[in-house]
């Protein structure tokens, strides 16, 4: 009789059951509650909030999913990708000199963007194993290392002149950029803002597609970036089949367990450093995609937030530092955008000022990734004792 009771497996009250679903998905709850309160106030129609969705869904998707293989293999939430965001702007800044456009332009950006972001993440990984059980901080502060490191090379080494000369020779050291309206008036550097005609929104309107709605005061219609939506649609299926591949089994036994893992004979440091890899050279794509959507690329700051936007959506969407699906990503990418676009005119209506919902939108994205690593630990101590309470027969 005993034995059957074990096997069935803890028995908890209903009540119990809805605490549990509240505190495993209290960030979204949340921010679900946010927004429904939000949107009327902005007075926002329909169609303009869908469209907005829509857009920034095919803009910042790519981007988010990039994060899923680092948590996979237990290394929470990867700051780092801010080094593939770099190397594809370099890609884009390049393809853009060479007057490469449309499609070929953004494989070609692609292409030179891949050997930087896997070099950029062999580094990152490298330095990880080196710091097991603190990858996000140190990520995070190596983020800024490298950033400097980009600011340098565009700033002095690109361009038709060059200030620095290689050693023990008079030659200029550059990265040749002939293009004028790239390069700064003093012969080196690259301007602050770069328009990517060439290939601006070419993946969204590769095959354009629009739906008519009835809806509310009256008719709306939506256009709907399908190229976008069949790539993030790839970027899904490679997820599902990754994970059960021989290398993303590796990474789920070392997420668990790195000394179970290692026991295995699973190369743990070399399987570590290979999720980084990958996720580092998708978020440098993720980065190309996001910023041929925009249209125009800042040189020196469009990257800056990519990792922390990118991670706070995560969290919203009901990830952890330690779990995170792809249903995560569609849903929290939802509702951070939803509040980005909400907040300003909600804070208007409410007292006057805009401002107020600027100041929100900040607080979100930073307080956000602080909440959730706050009620993730509270959901450990939770989950560790609701495991005892089942093992004691209690509930």
């Amino acid at each position: 009789m005993d034995s059957a009771k074990a096997q069935a497996g803890p028995k908890f009250t209903a009540s119990e059951n809805v605490k549990h679903f509240f505190v495993s998905n209290a960030v979204p709850i949340i921010f679900l509650g946010l927004s429904a309160a939000a949107i009327p106030l902005s007075g926002f129609s329909a169609g303009y909030l869908v469209q907005e969705m829509l857009t920034r869904l095919a803009r910042n998707s790519f981007l988010v999913l990039s994060l899923l293989i680092p948590i996979m293999a237990g290394m929470g939430l990867n700051f780092g990708m801010v080094l593939g965001a770099m190397a594809g702007q370099i890609g884009l800044i390049l393809v853009t000199d060479w007057s490469v456009v449309g499609i070929p332009g953004m494989i070609l950006a692609a292409i030179i963007s891949m050997p930087i972001a896997a070099l950029l993440g062999l580094i990152c990984g490298k330095l990880l194993n080196m710091a097991k059980g603190r990858e996000m901080v140190t990520s995070y502060i190596l983020g800024f290392f490298i950033n400097g490191v980009y600011q340098f090379v565009v700033l002095y080494l690109f361009g038709v002149n060059g200030i620095l000369s290689l050693p023990f020779t008079d030659k200029p050291l550059r990265i040749p950029i002939t293009n004028p309206q790239l390069v700064l008036s003093r012969g080196y550097g690259i301007r602050n803002a770069i328009n990517l005609t060439g290939i601006r929104r070419v993946l969204d309107n590769a095959l354009p597609a629009s739906l008519r709605f009835d809806f509310g005061s009256g008719p709306f219609t939506i256009n709907i970036p399908i190229g976008t939506f069949i790539l993030i649609g790839l970027f899904c299926f490679f997820i599902i089949w990754f994970r059960r591949t021989k290398l993303g089994q590796d990474m789920r036994a070392v997420g668990q367990d790195m000394a179970i893992a290692d026991s295995a004979g699973i190369a743990v440091e070399r399987t570590r450093v290979l999720a980084i890899v990958i996720s580092t050279v998708l978020a440098a794509f993720g980065q190309i995609i996001f910023l041929q959507n925009i249209g125009t690329m800042n040189t020196y700051n469009s990257h800056e937030q990519t990792g922390m936007f990118s991670i706070a959506a995560l969290l919203i969407g009901g990830a952890t530092v330690s779990k995170a699906s792809i249903a995560n990503v569609f849903i929290g990418v939802t509702l951070f955008h939803l509040m980005f676009v909400v907040s300003p005119m909600a804070g208007k209506e409410l007292i006057g000022q805009a401002q107020l919902g600027e100041y929100f939108r900040v607080f979100v994205s930073y307080g956000i990734i602080a909440v959730s690593l706050v009620l993730h630990a509270w959901k450990r101590m939770q989950e560790r004792e609701r495991a005892r309470r089942g093992l004691r027969g209690e509930g």
